[in-house]
């Protein structure tokens, strides 16, 4: 997640961000400290981590992810160096983040900072796969140090997603039956869906995907690459649009809005079935109980009858025997 703001950093963190990125090691940044070791600060090629020792292995394990894959789609190989910091608990995560961070969010991108905070160890199973999540938070940077500001928060994030091959992101909106009650957005209106809770923005990260990858699929082996150069050189995403694909924003708007129809539109048809079966359900299945109810009912007064009728006929044919006896 891309955090369009400044941090706030605390304890530890804060000495090692005061300190610089160069020149400390673990007992300076401890006397700074007051004494008390700070964690662990692992330095290689470009990236610093930052974390406590009880995520010390985490750390080491995604500074070596982080070096294995350091290139990202039609962007140039990046060459800032980067900061991440492993907050050990969500309150910490809060902390340092800042008081906007959304309670669904469990890695934050400060591009102009080149920094990344994210969960630790403790982080609950939601916050998804560690090294998926830095992969997202590092194509944030790459796309920033390549781009700066021009590309808006639904490619940003669309591209983050892509990037780090979340296509978790294609499948909850493949099993959504959210199309059943919306209509596709426009870029713009998707823009804005990113201001909104978690629901409203898990809707606005899977749809943010899906541009992205229709934008990946039209540049065909290029992939990204002639559109990130062209937007680059014109400052226009619609300039570079028409100068990657050969059409209009508004063209492309259209495209990728069939192409989704297209591809779901089975699973749009099923949905609306499933609710039609579901509402029909509503009306039916109390009509059918009420039937059975009433059914079970009458079997039982018939029961009934019929047992009373058995017990009349034995008592009519012992008093025939009595009454036929001898007398002794």
């Amino acid at each position: 997640m891309i955090a369009r703001g400044r941090a706030r950093v605390f304890g530890w963190l804060m000495v090692v961000l005061a300190a610089g990125w160069s020149g400390f090691g673990p007992r300076a940044l401890a006397a700074q400290a007051g004494g008390r070791d700070p964690g662990v600060r692992l330095d290689r090629g470009r990236f610093t981590v930052v974390a406590e020792r009880r995520d010390e292995r985490l750390a080491r394990t995604l500074l070596t992810e982080a070096q294995r894959n350091d290139s990202f789609p039609g962007l140039p190989r990046p060459r800032e160096r980067v900061l991440i910091a492993i907050a050990p608990d969500s309150r910490r995560l809060r902390a340092w983040v800042g008081p906007n961070a959304p309670e669904w969010g469990a890695a934050f991108a400060f591009p102009d900072q080149r920094r990344i905070v994210m969960q630790g160890r403790a982080a609950g199973s939601d916050a998804g796969d560690p090294r998926v999540v830095l992969r997202h938070e590092l194509a944030h940077l790459a796309l920033h140090e390549a781009l700066g500001p021009l590309p808006p928060r639904w490619f940003d994030e669309g591209y983050a997603s892509v990037a780090a091959g979340e296509w978790t992101r294609e499948q909850a909106f493949e099993t959504s039956v959210g199309m059943v009650w919306r209509t596709l957005p426009t870029l713009e209106e998707l823009e804005a869906g990113f201001a909104g809770g978690g629901v409203e923005a898990g809707w606005s990260y899977a749809m943010a995907h899906r541009v992205v990858s229709e934008l990946d699929a039209l540049g065909g082996v290029a992939g990204l690459t002639n559109l990130l150069t062209y937007w680059k050189q014109t400052g226009s995403f619609e300039k570079a649009v028409r100068a990657a694909y050969g059409m209009t924003g508004d063209a492309f708007e259209k495209h990728w809005r069939a192409r989704t129809r297209t591809r779901y539109g089975a699973l749009s048809f099923v949905a609306n079935l499933s609710v039609a079966v579901g509402m029909f359900s509503l009306v039916l299945v109390p009509l059918f109980v009420i039937r059975r109810r009433r059914d079970r009912l009458k079997l039982d007064a018939m029961r009934a009858a019929d047992a009373q009728q058995e017990e009349a006929a034995r008592q009519s044919a012992l008093q025939a025997i009595l009454d036929g006896a001898d007398p002794a």
